[in-house]
Order: structure tokens, then C-alpha cells, then sequence
């Protein structure tokens, strides 16, 4: 009698995976694959230079942050899922967009295995904020967009309305509204 070769080994999981961190806003939880953030801050140590918009076109964008000198809209995460209002303890600063986004706290990292497409329930804006869907433990988790906090179309809108003040808000600490409209 023969034993198998294999008979001792489990079989992997040969899945893709990717990084990920759960975050919360409320009591929902999301995550946003860990490549697409900068860094992760609390909002009482975020440090940076922070101005408030001139005019604010969007409800969820009040404010920009500069770090490490580079600005960011600063997003608050209820307004822009359309959730109740809560107290943002974390701001997740993301790569590749200028954005950072404001959640209530950072729940863990994870190992996110699946991505599922979005059900054709999800028919709103919704489809721009989500990649899709995913499984943690027992949870069906949405799966943030990052480029899905600020459109093309938002960010050009903040840009007309205040115009220059993402790229000149490490000159313009410090100085009056009238002095950033002539630099």
C-alpha cells in the first residue's frame, strides 16, 4: 500500500490578496485597500497647516490640510456617505489624490481575499464610491474608492470656487484671504 504524496499537505488558498483597513464612521464599517493610504493620523495630532475654504461648494469639504508639503480637501467621511453626524477621531490621508478623509476610528488592517461587483441595488452615487464588496469574518464590508471621495467634477468645482488654493495653501498660512488672491 502506497500513501498518497500529498496526503499531508492542506491546500492553499491561491486567491489574490490584498492589504486593506477597516475603518468606521458610526456604526458602518468600511475598508480602503492600505496601497491607496498615506498615512493614517489622529485628528488631535495631525499637525500640518490647516485652512478653512474661502467658499465651500461642497458640504463634505470644508477644509484643506497641507503635510510634507503637499494639500489635501479634507473630507468628512459622514457627509460623504450620507450617514448621521459623528466625531471623526482619524483622518486618512490617501496617495494619489488629494484627499483626506475624516473616520470616526480605525478598526484593524485585514487580508481582503475577494472583491465582489456591486449589486445593481447600488444605482446612485454609490457606484462611484465603491469598487465593489467584500467578506470579513462574518461581514459584508464595502470596499471604498479612493479616487470615489472627490470626482473629477467636484474637484474642479472646488477649484473654480477657490481658485489656486490647493496648490498655494503652504504660501497663504498666515495670510488674509485679499493677500492669497493677489499672490
Amino acid at each position: 500500500m502506497t500513501q498518497q504524496a500529498n496526503s499531508g499537505l492542506t491546500p492553499r488558498d491561491t486567491r489574490p490578496k490584498e492589504q486593506v483597513v477597516v475603518f468606521s464612521i458610526g456604526d458602518h464599517s468600511f475598508v480602503i485597500s492600505a496601497s491607496s493610504v498615506q498615512e493614517i493620523r489622529s485628528t488631535d495630532g495631525l499637525g500640518g497647516n490647516v485652512v478653512e475654504l474661502d467658499r465651500p461648494v461642497l458640504r463634505k469639504v470644508r477644509h484643506i490640510v497641507e503635510r510634507d508639503a503637499r494639500s489635501y480637501y479634507v473630507v468628512s467621511g459622514y457627509e460623504h456617505f450620507h450617514l448621521p453626524l459623528s466625531r471623526p477621531t482619524s483622518v486618512l490621508i490617501l496617495r494619489n489624490v488629494p484627499v483626506a478623509v475624516l473616520v470616526d476610528r480605525i478598526e484593524e488592517m485585514a487580508e481582503m481575499r475577494v472583491l465582489l461587483g456591486l449589486p445593481r441595488s447600488f444605482c446612485g452615487e454609490e457606484r462611484t464610491w465603491y469598487r465593489g464588496l467584500t467578506v470579513l469574518g462574518h461581514k459584508v464590508v464595502p470596499v471604498a474608492e479612493p479616487r470615489g471621495f472627490l470626482t473629477v467634477d467636484e474637484l474642479r468645482r472646488l477649484e473654480q470656487e477657490n481658485p489656486g488654493l490647493l496648490h498655494t495653501v503652504v504660501r497663504s498660512v498666515g495670510t488674509s484671504r485679499r493677500e492669497r488672491e493677489r499672490a
